[in-house]
């Protein structure tokens, strides 16, 4: 079969299932559980409408259960056991976690990712938040929002391929595609350079496509939370003498204090999963690997699935405090 027409199969068996689902459980719960007739009336009422959201919520609540609960287990399971000789596997306690902490190319990780944590979150919220103030002031702040956001809808790894070129090295007689080195001989350089092959250095280079990506959720983000902050304020402000700095940083920053809380620990997320940029860019060589690349290399490499697992489980622990505090956060937002 054609795959379009399979793909549009899919979706429409999809579709009717859904509305099966919520058509037959609002039938069984009114008509077969809790029937609005009789002396409980009232009472079958109030009880359908109590059931009535968890059933509708199941099978998220099943899938995610499915496909996120389980792995979790199965992954801290795994990162205590250990294969044996002709096949399953055998308890080992935290002798994975203790060759992981003994191996070099996981200190690696670890200080990239704390070097990623500290320049890409900062940096993604701080130029955003200065695209979210001067765009507000333009005549064509809109266009400019647009091509701003416009990398958010580039996957992780057609930004890598797309800044790859931006960084691409040629021979001195050749003429050079990378923006780069273009920019660099032209000022002066004696030789065109191989960018993501000079260590530390490289890391930063890799931090610019995520940033690039991250800046306009952030602008977005920001520029809302600027809107949102009463006009009355600011002119108050300005009848008082307020220069344009002062209402920037004394007025308006505290005021959007929590959202830039929120925008900057949701960019902490996403950098302590960073995978996609440094797989396609570098695999992890010239000491950029990062924690979920070392994840990728023990599990389908080395096919060492204990200290994979055990990697793995160290990123879901540095995650889940930022995690927690961020929906918490968002929340208190919301009210």
């Amino acid at each position: 079969m054609n795959p379009m027409l399979q793909g549009i199969g899919i979706i429409l068996i999809g579709l009717s299932g859904c509305i099966a689902y919520f058509y037959l459980s609002n039938l069984i719960l009114d008509r077969v559980l809790f029937p609005a007739r009789g002396p409980n009336a009232g009472r079958n009422i109030n009880r359908a409408n109590l059931w009535r959201p968890w059933l509708f919520m199941f099978p998220a609540i099943f899938a995610l259960s499915l496909y996120l609960a389980y792995p979790v287990f199965e992954t801290l399971r795994l990162s205590l056991m250990q294969r044996v000789a002709g096949g399953g596997y055998e308890w080992v306690g935290l002798n994975n976690y203790q060759r992981m902490m003994q191996d070099s190319k996981f200190w690696e990780a670890m200080r990239n990712n704390m070097l990623w944590l500290l320049v890409v979150p900062a940096a993604a919220t701080g130029f955003g938040l200065l695209a979210a103030q001067l765009t507000d002031r333009i005549k064509w702040g809109g266009l400019a929002k647009s091509l701003i956001f416009m990398p958010m809808a580039i996957s992780f790894v057609g930004a890598a391929v797309i800044w790859k070129l931006v960084y691409d090295a040629r021979p001195i007689d050749l003429e050079q595609i990378g923006i780069l080195n273009a920019i660099y001989l032209a000022l002066g350089g004696a030789a065109p350079q191989t960018w993501l092959t000079i260590p530390f250095w490289n890391n930063f280079f890799l931090m610019a496509v995520l940033i690039w990506i991250q800046t306009g959720f952030a602008m977005v983000i920001l520029s809302a939370a600027l809107r949102g902050i009463p006009e009355e304020t600011i002119e108050a402000a300005i009848v008082d003498g307020a220069s344009g700095w002062q209402i920037f940083f004394k007025i308006k920053m505290p005021q959007i204090r929590s959202t830039i809380l929120v925008v900057w620990t949701t960019i902490t997320i996403i950098v302590l999963k960073i995978f996609d940029i440094v797989f396609a860019m570098t695999n992890g060589q010239w000491e950029t690997q990062v924690l979920a690349n070392y994840m990728f290399d023990k599990l389908f490499r080395a096919n060492d699935w204990g200290v994979g697992s055990a990697s793995a489980m160290v990123i879901m622990i540095l995650v889940t405090p930022i995690l927690v505090w961020n929906v918490r956060n968002a929340r208190r937002e919301m009210r």
